[in-house]
């Protein structure tokens, strides 16, 4: 039996902009999607702190150190620029290997989403 187990998690990030007529996903900085363990195509969940949101869409890549945080497509109309977020990706594991995992958490810069 395999079960969803908590992955990895941006923690409190800007959006920067949101983009209606993209295809859809979320673009994030590069750096950040190495940091949290994350990979393009990747499946993540969104909390905007701001309105209380939840939905998911999927990872791709922005320039490395830019700071970006953009959700495209129909997403983009469940945040506004300057809205706080929380990213967050689970995985499918065994209850065994689950008991030894250790998620990864960033918790960028709130205003410039740079790692310190």
């Amino acid at each position: 039996m395999l079960i969803e187990v908590f992955k990895s998690k941006i923690h409190r990030v800007r959006v920067t902009e949101s983009d209606l007529n993209y295809i859809g996903s979320i673009t994030i900085d590069e750096d950040l999607i190495e940091a949290a363990g994350l990979i393009v195509g990747e499946r993540v969940y969104i909390v905007n702190v701001n309105n209380g949101e939840r939905f998911d869409t999927y990872i791709i890549k922005g320039k490395r150190k830019s700071g970006d945080i953009c959700l495209n497509g129909p997403a983009a109309r469940k945040v506004h620029k300057g809205d706080i977020i929380i990213i967050i990706a689970y995985a499918q594991m065994t209850p065994e290997e689950a008991k030894n995992f250790q998620p990864k958490i960033v918790f960028p810069d709130e205003a410039t989403n740079l790692l310190t």
